[in-house]
């Protein structure tokens, strides 16, 4: 059996990445050496022990997502990243040819995941006995029989079975792609750009439910996302305020939220923002739906960053894809630094006709955005009510909790923001973590 596993991987072509993957370059290292004359077996034991272990490693790096071969090689395929998988995702009507790649591809891919990898370890031992190294064959048949999990094969989802052609299954695969996206898009939902989408493999967890307060400014986001991802008239969002108010934590819970409905968020630096016309071009070919997100977003003078946005904005120069929007905040209502210098005296402004352009261009961008969000510091009511929500959540506040023992807990929140950085939601969220930590406050 060794030579056909070697045919189908050296036969796959449309998931060449899968096919360089190093679960299969491992796999495949293994079993040329396997076909090598017996009688080198001195001399090929140390390269088969050491290609062993990287492809034991190989497979451990997986985690608890794919316990063995089978897994590992399932959960590759459904994530790659490829001519079909990506025109699938968008629900393109396929080329015949791309179907008829796409599908040989996948039964090779099936034949070789359920390959019997305790077999195959049975014979690398054999080897390694031969050449007197009894103690490295016995690691290598447990190691093997755990990779193989052969008594414990099933579906890695409803979509690659461990019995049966995975070939077969090219329309749930496709459905697979429509519904989550190919390759990472699929896989993640937050990303930053370095020259190309990059994942955020340990994105922010906050969600809706997490947030108190700023009920009405929350509703006004959420009202545009979900316009947005049915397909409607969305605006660019402007989300305004005091530092601390939870700004930015909106935008990730409304991300958090919708992930599952096809929405991604990608957190762009503003240094990124000359390289919109390559960004643009790599989403506009996705079937998801992404925030572009601009966090603290602010600008000392108009300079190429700012007039780039502002194209963005207006259409100038590139429309914006269908499947993008623009969720900015900041700490400045217009953005850009205002200098007294640029207010034109009362004598400019008689004199000079075009005396306020300056200013005027720098309120300009501010404006570009359909909807703008404003978030004020909270009143103490409304600070010490998001505190309660917080502590409530992480169960330091319980329906059980006296009169009394709230009346503490308020009065240590209220001491809290006047030592440390001032009434906000983010505040609150300091005060209740250093609670948390049970050790006393510095006060104290």
């Amino acid at each position: 059996m060794i030579y056909p596993i070697m045919i189908d991987i050296h036969s796959i072509t449309l998931f060449s990445t899968v096919r360089d993957s190093a679960l299969l370059l491992s796999l495949n290292k293994i079993l040329r050496l396997l076909t090598l004359e017996r009688c080198e077996a001195p001399k090929i034991a140390p390269r088969l022990a050491r290609s062993w272990a990287k492809f034991s490693a190989t497979i451990a790096s997986f985690g608890v997502n794919a316990p063995s071969f089978y897994h590992a090689l399932a959960f590759l395929t459904l994530t790659d990243d490829n001519q079909f998988t990506h025109a699938a995702e968008t629900g393109a009507e396929l080329p015949s040819l791309l179907v008829a790649l796409a599908k040989t591809d996948l039964s090779r891919l099936g034949r070789i995941a359920v390959y019997d990898i305790a077999a195959l370890g049975a014979q690398v031992a054999a080897r390694l006995r031969n050449a007197g190294f009894e103690q490295a064959a016995q690691d290598i048949e447990v190691e093997a029989r755990a990779l193989n999990a052969a008594d414990a094969l099933q579906a890695h989802n409803s979509v690659f079975p461990a019995q049966g052609d995975w070939g077969e299954r090219l329309r749930a695969f496709v459905e697979y792609l429509k519904a989550n996206g190919a390759g990472q898009v699929g896989l993640y939902h937050a990303f930053r750009w370095g020259g190309a989408l990059t994942p955020v493999r340990k994105p922010d967890p906050v969600r809706l439910a997490d947030l108190s307060g700023y009920e009405e400014q929350r509703s006004v986001v959420v009202a545009n996302t979900l316009r947005f991802l049915e397909g409607r008239s969305a605006n660019n969002l402007l989300l305004y305020g005091d530092r601390g108010t939870g700004k930015s934590a909106t935008v990730k819970a409304v991300c958090n939220e919708y992930a599952a409905r096809g929405l991604r968020l990608l957190e762009l630096p503003k240094q990124s923002l000359s390289e919109l016309s390559r960004i643009l071009e790599t989403l506009s070919s996705r079937a998801m739906r992404f925030i572009i997100f601009i966090d603290d977003l602010s600008f000392e003078a108009i300079d190429d960053f700012f007039t780039n946005l502002k194209m963005l904005l207006e259409g100038d120069i590139e429309a914006r894809p269908a499947n993008v929007v623009i969720y900015a905040t900041s700490n400045r209502r217009h953005l850009v630094k205002e200098r007294l210098a640029d207010r034109p005296t009362t004598a400019q402004a008689i004199s000079e006709p075009r005396a306020f352009d300056t200013m005027q261009e720098q309120f300009s961008l501010a404006d570009r955005f359909g909807l703008t969000v404003v978030y004020t510091s909270p009143s103490q009511d409304e600070y010490l009510s998001i505190a309660e929500h917080i502590a409530a959540q992480r169960g330091l506040l319980l329906p059980e909790t006296s009169a009394a023992e709230r009346d503490v807990f308020r009065e240590n929140a209220l001491r809290w923001e006047r030592w440390f950085n001032g009434r906000s939601p983010r505040t609150a969220v300091q005060y209740v973590d250093w609670l948390a930590g049970g050790a006393g406050f510095p006060w104290v």
